[in-house]
């Protein structure tokens, strides 16, 4: 009877979700001990969330769910509620060169847990709105094993090499650079660890990229070498995180933030990409991915959420004509998304500077 009656505690456990997501507690590990006791139950449950909030919505809900339950006669739910680990610099930062690109003011990662969720595409126009706002942009697509910018950016030429130093493009009002200007579009690249960080230095180092006020790097999906390559050879002013609404999405966005503040690299925030789709034909308003899923998770882990893009085909489209929503439709809700985000980045990597303790010569 004892173990029946534990198993209906548990079954109604999985029936409590963290607000705002459709994983219950006992899948995301918040469920630490249950023990019954004739009709008595006790549940401790333990989770690392900045959202005290949350937290105590999660024990009243376990509180009525285990009410609910046939054949007991009390319930006593107990929380721990702690912060998220503070960021821990795992990697040496001695291989630091802050001569590779000596004339970029703020290097600035768009990065992503997983592939699919548009990266390149908020990369690439967030690049360009950066350079409409008025700022010198830069854009260096270093996703080795799936370069898209060119594509997205219209440019099929092969890059000028002038005295050693190879000449980025300059399109839609920012320097462009990528691997997929020197490699065939249908050649797959295959490279070891090493080879890819040889790769990423050389487009920093051996690009004339001028002065700028902003460098985007377009990094691969996942946590690799593409990534350690760049927090190990460039001072970052931060990441940003893509991610679309759905849980299985930003399960992968966690383990990208996490690795970031794991190298000792700030997290700029998070974007959500493929937000709301307003149907252009009768405007009724769909959340296909979900929605605010990206905003929850910035709070939850204690970082800015930067601002959600909608979906729409016009700024896939875009992409794929090598000319990004914000170029060819530069007012509307789109260029407002956009607005928003490049915005936020800037406010963002501003209030990170000023924050960032300075070094004094005594």
């Amino acid at each position: 009877m004892a173990n029946e009656l534990e198993s209906r505690v548990w079954d109604a456990l999985r029936g409590v979700r963290f607000p705002g997501m459709s994983r219950d507690i006992v899948s995301f590990g918040f469920v630490q001990r249950v023990e019954v006791e004739g009709r008595r139950a006790r549940v401790e449950l333990e989770m690392q969330t900045h959202n005290a909030n949350a937290a105590q919505k999660v024990r009243e809900e376990a509180q009525r769910a285990l009410a609910a339950v046939e054949g007991l006669d009390s319930a006593e739910v107990a929380i721990a509620v702690k912060a998220p680990p503070a960021p821990q610099a795992a990697l040496p930062t001695t291989a630091q060169n802050p001569n590779l690109i000596p004339g970029v003011k703020h290097v600035v990662a768009v990065a992503s847990g997983k592939g699919g969720v548009g990266k390149s595409t908020v990369a690439a126009n967030l690049a360009i709105k950066l350079g409409q706002l008025g700022y010198r942009v830069g854009l260096l697509d270093s996703d080795i094993y799936g370069p898209s910018v060119p594509m997205m950016m219209g440019i099929t030429e092969k890059p000028r090499v002038i005295e050693n130093r190879v000449m980025p493009f300059e399109k839609h009002g920012i320097k462009t650079m990528s691997l997929g200007f020197i490699v065939d579009t249908d050649t797959p690249v295959i490279w070891r660890g090493p080879m890819v960080m040889k790769a990423i230095e050389q487009m920093l180092g051996d690009v004339e990229w001028g002065e700028l006020d902003y460098m985007i790097l377009d990094l691969p999906p996942g946590t690799g070498d593409a990534q350690l390559t760049v927090t190990q050879k460039v001072p970052l002013a931060g990441a940003v995180i893509v991610t679309t609404p759905q849980d299985v999405a930003l399960i992968d966005a966690r383990k990208g933030l996490a690795m970031f503040r794991k190298v000792n690299v700030p997290v700029v925030g998070i974007v959500e990409n493929m937000s709301t789709f307003v149907c252009p034909h009768c405007g009724h308003a769909s959340d296909i991915f979900k929605r605010g899923g990206g905003e929850r998770t910035a709070q939850e882990l204690g970082t800015a959420f930067l601002g959600r893009i909608p979906l729409d085909p016009a700024i896939v489209e875009g992409g794929d004509a090598g000319v990004p929503i914000v170029v060819a439709q530069q007012s509307g809700h789109h260029a407002d998304a956009f607005r928003a985000v490049a915005e936020a980045v800037i406010a963002e990597v501003e209030k990170q500077a000023a924050e960032r303790p300075k070094l004094s010569i005594v």
